[in-house]
């Protein structure tokens, strides 16, 4: 049997075990409470901004992007990626109202807006980014990327094929259009070996006048009159069949150069091509390249626009895309949407990556991202694209590399 003493000690046993438990469980609790708050921290929520026309004359396009951006958002599946859409009418004004009210939200990412006209004032949001999608190639803000297809990228495959295939006497014909300065600093960035570069006025009737002297059509016409003639008056027993083959010919004479990069695009790079063949400067005899033409299936349809290379993005890639869109909203995306499509994995690879506290430096590093378009490379708040090298044969599109 128990004392009233012994009871009282084994009560104050109890309670003291009890205490015990209790303080264990609380400490437990504020344990997982602290880790809790800090994989909360760890994992805050990645806030993108979307400035896109969802009405007026190009909201077709924004649009597009917006369904894009969808499929992005679907095929990474995170819940910390937060997409805040917000139609900014394609007006300058309109896109600081936008970008102010999403900012407000606490938005820091931004991506857009798409044209070049629209990005006037966004300096004043020092703290944020705003990815654009043209590809202008400038740095004059720093809190803007310009995430498009730029000259340099361009320019730099294209060095790259010239390289690979020791073609060493290359010239270059730059319209006098807009983005003449791109391309102008695109050559003078990738260093490519050019013999020469030549510029051009757009108008039809000057393209094949500038051609024909850049290719010294009529002197090499000339010379042709000229070797027949000798021919003619020469004692060569040879010299009728000479003369035959002579006068299957345009001209006689080099030419000086084994490529020729044509800047240019749809009707005036057509233009281009035409005079180039009417002076007697074929593919058989020199490479003919161009700039990204984005597959346009026009190229295809017309036997002038045959051997001709140009760089751009992975087609494969691009036609996967574009059934996949196709198939989930009844119409083909567009490249700028095909674009945005890796740009919402690229902020997401980099976000990851970077603390969110400074949003604005996470284009600062040197990184690297592999996207549906090709590679992504970044530093110094620029991005440059390795690409892919095509060529126009038999109605197809050819990859080179």
């Amino acid at each position: 049997f128990f004392c009233d003493c012994d009871i009282i000690k084994l009560k104050v046993y109890y309670i003291i075990n009890n205490m015990k438990k209790l303080l264990i469980l609380i400490y437990f609790v504020f344990i997982v409470f602290i880790f809790n708050d800090k994989l909360f921290a760890f994992e805050q929520k990645i806030k993108v901004g979307l400035l896109l026309p969802l009405s007026g004359q190009n909201q077709e396009i924004g649009k597009s992007v917006l369904r894009s951006v969808t499929l992005a958002i679907n095929k990474i599946d995170d819940p910390i990626l937060e997409i805040y859409p917000k139609n900014n009418f394609d007006n300058p004004d309109d896109n600081i109202r936008a970008a102010e009210e999403l900012y407000d939200q606490g938005v820091r990412l931004f991506i857009g807006p798409i044209f070049n006209k629209n990005i006037k004032n966004l300096e004043k949001f020092s703290d944020a980014i705003f990815i654009t999608f043209s590809n202008k190639n400038k740095n004059n803000q720093k809190n803007l990327i310009y995430a498009g297809v730029n000259a340099t990228s361009q320019i730099a495959t294209i060095k790259k094929f010239l390289e690979k295939n020791n073609i060493e006497k290359t010239i270059c014909l730059i319209p006098e259009a807009d983005f003449k300065d791109e391309i102008k600093k695109g050559i003078s960035q990738t260093e490519i070996n050019l013999k020469k570069v030549y510029f051009y006025n757009t108008e039809p009737t000057e393209i094949t006048k500038r051609i024909e002297k850049i290719t010294r059509y009529n002197i090499r016409k000339q010379n042709l009159l000229d070797e027949i003639k000798r021919v003619e008056n020469s004692d060569d027993p040879n010299k009728e069949k000479k003369i035959k083959n002579l006068e299957k010919r345009d001209t006689l004479g080099k030419l000086g150069f084994d490529s020729v990069i044509i800047s240019d695009f749809d009707e005036s790079l057509k233009s281009v091509i035409t005079s180039l063949i009417y002076t007697d400067v074929s593919t058989k005899k020199v490479h003919f390249i161009t700039l990204n033409q984005w597959f346009d299936d026009s190229l295809l349809k017309e036997d002038s626009s045959q051997n001709i290379y140009f760089p751009s993005i992975n087609k494969k890639n691009y036609d996967n895309f574009s059934n996949l869109f196709f198939k989930k909203f009844n119409s083909y995306p567009n490249q700028i949407s095909f674009l945005s499509y890796d740009l919402i994995g690229l902020v997401y690879f980099l976000t990851k990556k970077n603390s969110l506290e400074d949003v604005e430096k996470i284009f600062d590093q040197k990184n690297t991202f592999k996207g549906k378009t090709g590679i992504f490379e970044i530093k110094d708040k620029k991005i440059s694209h390795v690409l892919n090298f095509y060529k126009v044969e038999n109605g197809k599109f050819k990859e080179i590399f």
